[in-house]
């Protein structure tokens, strides 16, 4: 897909959509996650370019919403959609379905919504779903212990944008390395012809190293799956609470994470814990063992009386002799044993082996010396021993892991995937199971609706009364004030934006037009002065071109100027919506007044009210047809007309006004 292609992305934008790893792939999978991670780009322009890609690969010129209440409608659903999302990804994912002319798009929509009410909501899948989240990228990871070395500025160039995380350096010769490898643990030369060159510290030549980048940095693997440790493992909990399918070898992989915590590291080995503390440890290791031969010596000292012949003590202190000579003379035997036990406590403290023993014991002189102190020279040859086997085996450790979990990536990329998708599937699962949806037909011109309860109004969904309403080609709908005009054009709208987004509609049944416009006026605030009126009568005007695939809904168009003219405008409207062969429904107070002034025989449905009780408006929810619906008005005065009663006068001559009243009606 060329990027440039997609509607709403120029040339900067794609620009920053390709540093993304694979911007073809995360938008044919309409990853809004993924695209928003581009440089600049937003969620919500995310989902506008993810929506971009669909409309370019389903050849979709889009403009379905053509008026402002139409693109309410749809807010109001995708946020109904919205809050049935567990993860944020899936609540952006919903944003990528929209409503559609396109065919195909719908079709593809079809398929997944209906894979999707198959869905089980399970609370468990649902509790292991609020961990995941699509796996990042580790940032910012620089490794400081090795580094990587050539004689090439050519391949110095090319190392460097393989392996950011590395210092590379230049070098003349061997010279070159060994002075490198007394500042690095390791030292990777990628030249040839440093093969055989011999060199102390840890040099490898390994021309091959750009190809096999997780092997000269196991940290770029373990940093990843360290980052994304607990989205992982929640995405593996919603794989075994759903019973998914995965190529994962769900068990290798927990058994690869335990081993790494939460900046990279590996654990969980025994030698590298053991090198690990004995370094951490060491500074405090040979200060004890110190304290242990001074006090093995105050106490013998203490304890020992010792007696020097006047002639012996003469001789001690012409040769300048002092108390070291007389430990030495004295108490030799002791102080060898104080020696010795500080050698053990060191070499028991940090659980030194053979070789590290050997050096440790070089901490502590056979020369007396009061009070004992330890050599630094042997002690920091046994820090960089210690250190040196430490890193080795950690280097090892990392190489090995990091062969598992290289092979275990793309896997558990899609394992990740497949639970974020799922938690799309079952938002759709729950918006059709808490509002009773099925997927509509498509075909005809009008619509016809069984069943159908709107969402969007403001009570409970469980008190909305189901609603049956159709009509073939353009209609009046008339009905008493809060008789439900409104929300019966509301569930239309609904009822044919969810359909056209080729998601479940809530209904028992429903079928609606191939439109591929949805013009949905709401009723107007008051009277419109000149300018607004004539924009508001060109706006119609232009309904009438490629009228036969738009679906018109407008609410009390007449409120928008004088009753006896707006009749008129209504008629004319109406009439031309007829002869184009158009699909609509226009709520009026005034239908009878627009039947007359119509030149084809228009329909009048009607809501029809059954009548007041205690105050309280009675009516049938679903519109009759051919019913010109009578208005509250109307109502009170029947009511009355019954009653026959008035206040301050005669009730007969009151009731009589009333039947006059009626009458008029």
């Amino acid at each position: 897909m060329e990027l440039e292609a997609i509607p709403g992305v120029g040339a900067k934008t794609a620009e920053s959509l390709r540093s993304l790893d694979d911007p073809e792939d995360a938008l044919r999978r309409g990853d809004v996650a993924a695209v928003a991670r581009a440089p600049g780009v937003t969620d919500g322009r995310a989902a506008r370019i993810v929506r971009g890609a669909i409309r370019a690969r389903h050849d979709d010129p889009g403009g379905f919403l053509a008026t402002d209440r139409a693109g309410e409608v749809y807010e109001r659903v995708l946020a109904l959609l919205q809050e049935r999302a567990v993860t944020d990804y899936a609540s952006q994912r919903l944003r990528t379905f929209y409503p559609s002319a396109a065919e195909s798009r719908i079709a593809e929509v079809n398929e997944f919504a209906e894979a999707a009410m198959e869905r089980d909501p399970d609370p468990a899948v649902l509790d292991a779903l609020d961990g995941v989240a699509p796996l990042s990228r580790a940032e910012g990871l620089a490794v400081r212990d090795r580094c990587l070395a050539t004689t090439d500025a050519e391949t110095y160039s090319a190392a460097q944008d393989a392996f950011p995380e590395l210092s590379v350096e230049v070098v003349e010769d061997a010279r070159g390395l060994a002075d490198l490898a007394r500042g690095y643990s390791t030292v990777v030369a990628l030249d040839e012809a440093f093969t055989g060159v011999e060199v102390d510290g840890d040099v490898r030549v390994e021309p091959d190293a750009l190809e096999r980048p997780e092997e000269v940095v196991p940290e770029r693997v373990l940093s990843f799956f360290a980052t994304n440790r607990d989205r992982i493992r929640a995405a593996v909990a919603v794989h075994e609470a759903a019973g998914l399918e995965t190529d994962v070898d769900l068990d290798e992989l927990d058994a690869a994470l335990t081993q790494l915590d939460s900046e990279g590291s590996v654990t969980g080995d025994d030698e590298l814990d053991r090198l690990s503390t004995a370094v951490d440890d060491l500074d405090a290791a040979v200060s004890t063992a110190e304290s242990v031969a001074n006090d093995h010596l105050r106490e013998v000292i203490q304890e020992q009386d010792v007696t020097i012949e006047g002639s012996d003590l003469l001789s001690l202190v012409e040769r300048g002799a002092g108390v070291d000579s007389l430990l030495s003379r004295e108490l030799a035997d002791e102080y060898a044993e104080a020696v010795d036990a500080a050698r053990d406590h060191l070499v028991d403290a940090l659980a030194l082996r053979d070789g590290e023993a050997s050096i440790a014991e070089q901490a502590f002189g056979d020369s007396p010396t009061f009070p004992v102190d330890h050599d630094p020279e042997a002690v920091s040859r046994l820090r960089e021993e210690l250190t040196a086997a430490r890193d080795r085996r950690s280097a090892e450790r990392k190489r090995e892991l990091a062969a598992t979990l290289a092979d275990l990536r793309e896997p558990t990329r899609e394992l990740v995937e497949r639970a974020l998708e799922l938690d799309v599937e079952l938002a759709v699962a729950r918006f059709a199971d808490d509002f009773d949806c099925v997927l509509a037909e498509r075909g005809g011109r009008g619509f016809a609706i069984e069943g159908g309860r709107s969402p969007i109004l403001d009570v409970a969904f469980e008190a909305v009364e189901p609603v049956d309403y159709g009509v073939d080609g353009v209609a009046l709908l008339s009905g008493v004030n809060s008789g439900g005009k409104t929300s019966t054009l509301d569930l239309v709208a609904v009822v044919v934006v969810l359909a056209h987004m080729g998601l479940p509609v809530p209904a028992e049944s429903a079928r609606v037009p191939e439109v591929e416009e949805l013009h949905y006026y709401a009723k107007s605030q008051g009277t419109l002065d000149a300018g607004a009126f004539e924009a508001t009568l060109r706006d119609f005007a232009g309904l009438t071109e490629g009228a036969a695939r738009k679906l018109v809904l407008v609410d009390e168009l007449e409120s928008i100027t004088e009753p006896g003219a707006s009749a008129k405008i209504v008629a004319g409207i109406l009439e031309e919506l007829h002869e184009a062969g158009a699909s609509g429904v226009f709520v009026s107070h005034l239908a009878g007044e627009i039947r007359d002034q119509c030149g084809f025989d228009v329909t009048v449905d009607g809501i029809r009210a059954r009548g007041l009780e205690d105050g309280e408006l009675v009516v049938e929810r679903s519109p009759v047809k051919d019913h010109l619906a009578r208005s509250t008005p109307e109502l009170i005065v029947e009511k009355l007309a019954t009653e026959g009663d008035g206040t301050g006068g005669d009730g007969a001559s009151a009731g009589s006004f009333y039947d006059r009243l009626l009458g008029k009606f």
